[in-house]
């Protein structure tokens, strides 16, 4: 039976901005551009405007409607939706999220650094930004920002919905937005900027033809519009029986989407503007080919070969990695808030589940954010875990009753609009079979790498690696499942 949470968000508008916190991260700004760079330019658009509808939309319904229906962290919510004996499931999506944030952290303390590193001429002044980063990365300070980062959002969450993730959404999110359409206006106003749009913009419909772009474009949906991760569920626990679920997730959809589109015209017209030295190849090849190369190693390069003044360059540089920050800081705050959540339920008072959840990101967290190795190997192992929840999520809204669902959940607030008979065969069969093929194919290309073996569980992206960390945790959620879901349906005072 469903709990009443002990607060809820003061108003609809505040609800909003939180779950779009959740949707906008790091992953809009360091990744989109990149895997259209790879993909085919304005060919991958397609394929990923498509994959919003059938993967990404119906997953952000399921996830409020169960949050608003049970106002459960995942194990009580799968428990109380798909039966007691999956509450396994729960745990292992919990898991996932919580894995993300050990890593996620580090990220959030990245760009604080860089932005330090911007406003204080740093970035302007030194002639080899790959040596800046790698001195970075190898040195302690990742570890020190990586702890500032976590004693700021566990105090977020320590003030609670209303006066905390509430209130520092409402400065976070349309600060990031505005932060993010001026460096697109400086962006789009450089010689040569309406190249790369065009080249952003403009499918080659033979691309179409190539699996390797669908399968990227359904990735970066799995990966960057917060569907899947739970959090969206334990946010919607503290909304009101009125709040909507198909207008608010059709908002966090689309705010997710259109603020990889604005990042991707910033980046594309800024690296095209400066065709002639190095431009778009080097995103595709060289210093932006990865998530890490793209925003501190290739873009800080871009900014500075930029026409202008020092002045200039360090405003423009700034303003782009405090945007990373504060992207990146709106959605760590929803695991945090995830993974207390889930102590509390499971019997620890609040203020100890915060802190434990703190301790532990400290610490688990350390790895990531003082060997680059680790960090991408727990990036590779959670990352595809995601999809698993995902798969998950959707079991549990089968189990439950997928018609009986969209009709007492889904549209249950009267002045939402309403979605049709197709909702139950997207969760039913499109969003299983998307969820397997995907699995499917990384697992492929982690068979197939040639510079890893695939059984070896202490590669980076081996094959090996992802069934024994997963296999650890799934056995013993298994194992204690009876436990877990007991303590988590179990009423509390």
């Amino acid at each position: 039976m469903s709990k009443k949470p002990k607060e809820f968000f003061t108003s609809r508008w505040g609800f909003i901005l939180s779950i779009i916190g959740i949707a906008i991260g790091a992953g809009n700004i360091w990744r989109f551009s990149r895997v259209v760079a790879q993909n085919g330019g304005g060919s991958f658009l397609i394929p990923w405007l498509i994959f919003l509808f059938i993967w990404s939309i119906p997953l952000i319904f399921a996830e409020i409607g169960l949050g608003k229906l049970t106002r459960r962290a995942p194990i009580g919510a799968i428990a109380e939706t798909a039966g007691p004996k999956f509450g396994w499931m729960g745990a292992f999506i919990a898991l996932v999220t919580t894995g993300i944030l050990f890593y996620y952290s580090v990220v959030v303390g990245w760009g604080m650094r860089y932005f330090f590193y911007s406003i204080s001429g740093t970035l302007s002044t030194t002639t080899d930004h790959h040596a800046l980063w790698e001195g970075y990365t190898n040195s302690f300070q990742p570890f020190f920002f990586h702890l500032a980062a976590i004693i700021i959002g566990c105090f977020i969450i320590y003030k609670g919905i209303t006066k905390g993730i509430e209130r520092s959404n409402k400065f976070l999110v349309p600060s990031l937005i505005v932060i993010i359409l001026i460096i697109c206006i400086r962006a789009v106003t450089l010689p040569g900027a309406w190249n790369g749009i065009a080249f952003f913009f403009t499918p080659k419909f033979e691309d179409l033809l190539n699996h390797k772009i669908w399968l990227e474009a359904l990735t970066q949906n799995a990966w960057d519009t917060g569907a899947g991760w739970g959090l969206l569920l334990v946010y919607s626990g503290y909304t009101h029986k009125k709040e909507s679920v198909t207008v608010n997730g059709c908002l966090a959809a689309f705010s997710n989407n259109a603020i990889s589109l604005v990042m991707g015209i910033t980046i594309f017209a800024t690296a095209f503007s400066l065709e002639h030295e190095w431009g778009i190849q080097s995103l595709i090849t060289g210093e932006g080919s990865t998530n890490t190369g793209l925003t501190f190693i290739y873009l800080p390069k871009l900014f500075y070969a930029l026409p202008g003044g020092a002045g200039v360059h360090a405003t423009f540089a700034s303003i782009f990695f405090l945007a990373f920050s504060f992207a990146a800081l709106s959605s760590m705050i929803s695991m945090l808030q995830l993974t207390a959540q889930v102590f509390s339920e499971l019997g620890i008072p609040r203020n100890g589940a915060i802190i434990l959840t703190g301790f532990l990101a400290i610490v688990l967290g350390a790895p990531s954010a003082l060997s680059m190795a680790f960090f991408e190997n727990q990036d590779w192992v959670w990352s595809v875990g995601l999809i698993v929840n995902g798969l998950f999520i959707a079991f549990a809204v089968i189990c439950y009753g997928v018609n009986r669902f969209r009709k007492e959940v889904v549209n249950a607030c009267p002045e939402d609009f309403k979605i049709g008979k197709f909702y139950n065969f997207i969760i039913c069969f499109l969003v299983p079979a998307q969820g397997i093929i995907l699995i499917g194919w990384l697992l492929y290309q982690g068979f197939t790498q040639a510079d890893t073996t695939w059984w070896n569980p202490f590669q980076i992206y081996s094959v090996g690696t992802i069934l024994f960390q997963w296999g650890i945790a799934l056995l013993t959620f298994l194992i204690l499942n009876r436990w877990i879901v007991k303590r988590s349906l179990e009423p509390r005072r």
